[in-house]
């Protein structure tokens, strides 16, 4: 039984990363529970403060050597490229760019014109991140989205006319009325604009969100069990034919062009966030989080006082992170790292706790490294949990 990823893909050595958190939109799409504004007024005040945080916060990496940066959101292509000019003078003059190896914008499609892409080609970024979900308009206009399904495909062009050569896109499936057959040409689409990179996410009703509220009222509909298997079975099929490695659930891309830095934080490695709501981590064991909250974070900053908390991880905790994010991806969990880091016994416990699923081939133990099978991975969740640590 082979693991889920087409190519086992080997160990991607990190140094440090910063991420920093543009939370402002036009619009907000009825699906998303991360934190954003749609309070534009506040974006050359809330860059201001962004600059100030990155020198504030200049030893948390203790002088690792930064390799990547990424800006999420929110719509980070809502900045001007006077406001990006500022956060890389920061970043250079406060932690050094010269070895940064990608640089990674999120944009809407509709924001990517071909002025916009011209001064954006003339910063340091090499990386794009479009969030596209789907190529049916329909869907497009009652997610709340911004663009139309031909601006999302001219918007790749444009890339490529800019000079991109790392483009990475994001789609959505189980969508509200979707079926086999549009998520088929939604598939067909993406790797027909032969992006380097596709992350591909089943639809989850967070509570809170507008969408959720719709399913509560049965104005749409969940998809289930067995349609959303048929879902990503066409998903994993489609994109290994096309010749992408899925190197994490989610994440699939052609050889050699992972996200070096969101596998930093499935690696355990450190990274600073900055901006409201961003969460750092110091690979080892504490997490920090800044307040989301647009106005007390900038008022926090302004006056030296960061609103943020802190958590310190015990054993248990970062023993379970290991697991969950270890097992997320095409280089498993390696057993040897997981005996030094937290002993015999508690390597002995995860491989007891794993034999049910080798025995049925959801996982498998191939040279010391446990990972999932293509089927493990549809029931990924209960395997993780299962192989968790409870006190």
């Amino acid at each position: 039984m082979c693991t889920f990823a087409s190519v086992i893909i080997q160990s991607i050595l990190l140094m440090a990363g910063i991420y920093l958190h543009i939370p402002f939109c036009k619009t907000r799409c009825i699906y998303c529970d991360f934190y954003s504004t749609t309070r534009s007024e506040q974006q050359t005040r809330y860059v201001q403060a962004l600059c100030r945080e990155l020198e504030m916060r200049k030893a948390y990496l203790k002088g690792e050597t930064v390799e990547t940066i990424y800006f999420g959101g929110g719509t980070p292509s809502q900045l001007t490229p006077q406001e990006f000019r500022l956060l890389f003078d920061a970043i250079a003059t406060h932690y050094g760019m010269e070895h940064c190896r990608e640089i990674t914008l999120e944009a809407n499609p509709d924001d990517l014109t071909e002025e916009y892409l011209h001064a954006l080609s003339a910063l340091p970024f090499n990386r794009i991140s479009m969030g596209i979900q789907t190529f049916d308009d329909a869907t497009l206009r009652l997610l709340r989205r911004r663009h139309t399904a031909r601006q999302a495909t001219e918007a790749v062009g444009r890339c490529r006319k800019a000079g991109f050569g790392n483009i990475s896109i994001d789609l959505i499936y189980g969508l509200p009325g979707e079926d086999i057959r549009r998520w088929e040409s939604d598939l067909q689409q993406a790797v027909g604009l032969h992006p380097e990179h596709i992350s591909a996410y089943h639809l989850t009703y967070e509570e809170g969100t507008p969408i959720y509220k719709m399913l509560q009222r049965r104005q749409v509909e969940e998809v289930d069990e067995e349609e959303s298997r048929r879902f990503f079975d066409l998903l994993t099929d489609h994109l290994q034919r096309a010749g992408y490695e899925q190197y994490e659930i989610s994440n699939f891309c052609l050889p050699g062009k992972e996200s070096r830095h969101n596998s930093s934080y499935w690696k355990g490695i450190p990274y600073l966030g900055c901006g409201a709501s961003a969460h750092s981590f110091d690979g080892a064991k504490e997490r920090e989080w800044n307040i989301a909250s647009l106005d007390r974070y900038i008022e926090g900053i302004e006056q030296d006082e960061r609103d943020y908390e802190r958590e310190l991880l015990d054993e248990t905790t970062r023993y379970n992170e290991f697991v969950i994010t270890h097992l997320r991806t095409a280089w498993g969990i390696p057993l040897e790292e997981l005996e030094q880091r937290f002993g015999t016994e508690m390597k002995q416990y995860c491989l007891r706790l794993a034999a049910p699923y080798l025995e049925n081939a959801r996982l498998e133990n191939r040279n010391g490294v446990l990972r999932l099978t293509h089927e493990g991975v549809f029931v990924s969740d209960s395997i993780m949990s299962d192989l968790l640590w409870v006190e």
